[in-house]
């Protein structure tokens, strides 16, 4: 069965929702255990508010779920399965470099006397 629009915009917002090196941060924080603001604060060093957009980003797709423990709000990567997705760029990019040597690489000739 062919994707319909629906789910290929669905699966495009969760990816936009990585789209950015501070979310890809808190991912890969939230993959080593739960955290609260104050923990996820001190590991991407922006201010309060542009944290909890990122959250929210991540919240609104899946990626994030969040519950209260006393005054602290406790995060937790909700779909750990977004990691695979995160491995797969670290091979993306690997491949890309990979790539980029053999054609700079190929392009040297060797000087003759």
């Amino acid at each position: 069965m062919n994707m319909k629009y629906e789910e290929a915009k669905a699966r495009a917002d969760i990816m936009k929702a990585l789209a950015h090196p501070i979310r890809f941060l808190l991912v890969d924080a939230l993959s080593r255990g739960d955290l609260c603001v104050n923990e996820l604060n001190k590991l991407v060093d922006v201010d309060q508010s542009t944290l909890s957009r990122h959250l929210a980003q991540l919240k609104k797709v899946g990626i994030v779920s969040e519950r209260k423990e006393g005054a602290k709000v406790i995060h937790h990567l909700a779909s750990p399965c977004i990691l695979q997705a995160v491995d797969c760029s670290i091979q993306v990019l690997r491949t890309e470099l990979e790539r980029r040597k053999r054609v700079l690489g190929g392009g040297k000739r060797e000087k003759r006397d």
